[in-house]
């Protein structure tokens, strides 16, 4: 209850006291909590104060709310660093999730011009073409398109992906280490195919992040599109001066 006596404010109090609910597992996440008015009759606050407070957790992304249903606990954020640092699953695995990989297909295309533009090819050479969708605890989290000129990975449709990270394999198998990465991150909306396949509705906010990778050389060898889905999982970046 609140202490009405403290010199902490009411608004504040009441924050730390949702937010033991929601860390507590008493507020479980997916689930509607009480609404603006019950909170009010619950803890004596105004609507306004308990709308205040409200707001303040749904910035810290510990709730959400759905147009004309209500406000309901968020799901815990997945924080990871860029994969030009390190893997996506090794980060993952490093925190104690749980994650597979299912490979959704591998094949031998001729790139479309934007792709061939990135990679530095003619657009008569072909690529190899992946494409993966990575779980954590038997949830999607992200999908990944890569492509890579077969000439310099020509036997890469038959390696095995789905227990082995796709960096390890081009740098063991193939002698491609990444030593220059280019990135850009952007959110979108979810397409329709890329939505279904992360279980999320069409338009819902993803990451996309896009990587041109080259060797020591500076010859590109992988251009990485990476979706992520925007309430599961947050990217951080660090750097130094």
């Amino acid at each position: 209850m609140l202490d009405r006596d403290s010199p902490v404010p009411l608004y504040a109090q009441l924050g730390d006291i949702l937010r033991e609910r929601i860390a507590s597992g008493e507020w479980a996440p997916g689930s509607k909590i009480p609404s603006e008015n019950e909170l009010n009759t619950m803890y004596g606050l105004s609507r306004m104060t308990v709308r205040q407070v409200l707001n303040r957790l749904v910035d810290e992304d510990l709730l959400y709310r759905v147009q004309g249903k209500g406000t309901f606990v968020a799901h815990r954020k997945i924080s990871t660093r860029s994969p030009a640092y390190l893997g996506i699953r090794e980060q993952l695995e490093q925190q104690g999730y749980a994650t597979r990989t299912v490979v959704l297909g591998i094949d031998v295309v001729e790139p479309p011009q934007s792709v061939a533009e990135r990679l530095d090819l003619p657009v008569t050479d072909r690529v190899v073409r992946i494409r993966r969708l990575r779980f954590v605890d038997d949830q999607p989290i992200s999908l990944h398109e890569s492509y890579i000129p077969e000439q310099r990975a020509r036997d890469l449709v038959t390696a095995e992906l789905s227990e082995r990270q796709l960096c390890v394999v081009l740098e063991e198998d193939f002698g491609l280490a990444m030593s220059f990465i280019a990135e850009t991150l952007v959110s979108v909306p979810a397409p329709r195919a890329e939505a279904a396949q992360l279980d999320v509705s069409p338009g819902a906010p993803l990451l996309l992040l896009e990587q041109t990778i080259s060797s020591a050389d500076r010859r590109p060898f992988e251009l990485a599109r990476i979706y992520f889905r925007g309430d599961r999982i947050r990217l951080e970046f660090q750097y130094e001066r």
